[in-house]
């Protein structure tokens, strides 16, 4: 395979040896579009859904550019979450490693003195969650990003949401006026004018955004539960139906926050369905862990918040859940994207109750696509409500339980502190009398 299209793109033959190697031999049409541009120098803002190829959008280019004229921290790369930061570096590293690339990931959960020691190595690429790299540039690491050429914001939507308006707000200060700006999201924000104003030189546009904003081979479905109390064990009846049918199969199950996704996964758990929860909460290396184990296909289950809806590769979920109904449309959409991948079919099953036909509504105009019913038996669902219930129940219990547990752990730890110190300061006292 010669790399014919890739090499049409303008990219050196190193570059197109390791996409070769990585099983890549066409360029997606958001690649096709932007990479061209990119290497021209101009600013770039790609739209396009997710699992298209983003990533190597920009980062073909950029790892063009550092071989040419390689120095400090060449490039910054800014994203929401921690996990997507990882995979965004992983991705780096593989496809730079005839450079022997330098890549550096600057996210909360990890120890910020070893941190703040990578960036003062000045690695080629730094790629960073917005908090903690604002915490590092007010400890005076902005020094660092003084000469950078490369700004990118992936999922840039999510980012300029107003979540991290103060963070954006130190980390821009800290970068040169002069600098390529990348600007890539999967769907189209209302902060497009934003977007230009960060891009700081007329952008080139690129939008792959099509009529339907979900992908054709997928098939979306909703559940109309009659009322909420009995939404876990419709719930319980879609998974254990499912894995009946393709016991194989992956699935994740978004929810609406930590807490009901650590109570759904324990309740779950001891329902017989193993599976493994991801949410803010929890600390990096559990989030990291269950990641692993799930992409491994040693565990069919993820339960998660929308920290997964973002980006991550996840090559071979089956059916995503909506335990309840996304309040936003593009959350829905970014939700949904984590099946029906690369070509391949997928499932999304929607949980809806009839308060929730307006919210419902609104996402079917947004993706111009109208949800059709998901067949169960409700003879099934209330022959388990009163076991699901009680399993719910008592997850919530033992993680209140563990939650107190916790916290007075902590307030021990601090007595103990506040003790030796007070008795440190009675023999001062006494010693100086």
């Amino acid at each position: 395979m010669s790399g014919e299209k890739l090499k049409e793109l303008g990219l050196k033959r190193w570059l197109i040896d390791q996409c070769i190697a990585m099983g890549i031999t066409d360029p997606t049409p958001v690649q096709c579009n932007c990479i061209p541009k990119i290497l021209e120098g101009k600013n770039c803002i790609g739209i396009s859904q997710t699992g298209t190829g983003k990533t190597l959008a920009f980062a073909l280019p950029m790892l063009q550019k550092l071989g040419e004229d390689a120095y400090g921290i060449f490039g910054l790369v800014l994203t929401p979450t921690r996990e997507l930061a990882i995979q965004i570096a992983e991705q780096f590293q593989v496809i730079g490693q005839p450079m022997n690339i330098q890549v550096t990931t600057i996210i909360g959960g990890m120890n910020q003195v070893t941190q703040g020691g990578e960036i003062s190595n000045q690695p080629h690429i730094v790629v960073a969650t917005p908090g903690r790299l604002a915490d590092m540039m007010d400890s005076s690491y902005d020094t660092f990003f003084k000469r950078i050429a490369f700004l990118v914001m992936d999922e840039a939507d999510r980012l300029l949401g107003g979540q991290f308006t103060d963070q954006l707000d130190t980390i821009l200060k800290a970068l040169p006026k002069k600098r390529q700006n990348l600007i890539f999201s999967a769907t189209l924000t209302k902060n497009l004018e934003v977007l230009q104003q960060i891009a700081t030189t007329e952008p080139f546009i690129w939008s792959a955004e099509p009529e339907v904003s979900t992908v054709k081979e997928l098939n979306q479905k909703y559940v109309l539960v009659p009322h909420a109390i009995v939404r876990n064990a419709h719930l319980v009846q879609v998974v254990d139906d499912f894995q009946t049918k393709h016991p194989e199969s992956s699935m994740i199950i978004f929810t609406k926050n930590c807490a009901v996704c650590q109570t759904m996964s324990v309740a779950l758990k001891s329902l017989g369905f193993e599976n493994v929860s991801l949410n803010s909460r929890l600390k990096q290396k559990e989030r990291l862990a269950a990641i692993s184990q799930f992409k491994s296909n040693r565990t069919k289950v993820l339960v998660a918040t929308d920290v997964a809806s973002r980006g991550l590769d996840i090559p071979m979920v089956d059916l995503v859940i909506n335990f309840s109904v996304p309040p936003v449309p593009t959350d829905y959409i970014h939700r949904v994207g984590r099946t029906a991948r690369a070509g391949r079919g997928g499932l999304a099953i929607t949980l809806l109750t009839p308060r929730d036909v307006p919210a419902i509504q609104a996402i079917e105009k947004e993706i111009n696509c109208k949800l059709s019913e998901y067949p169960i038996s409700e003879k099934k669902v209330l022959a388990i409500t009163l076991q699901v219930e009680v399993a719910f129940r008592e997850a919530a219990i033992s993680l209140e339980d563990d939650d107190a547990n916790e916290k007075k752990q902590i307030y021990q730890k601090k007595q103990s502190v506040l003790d030796g110190h007070s008795s440190k300061s009675h023999k001062k006292r006494k010693h100086n009398k």
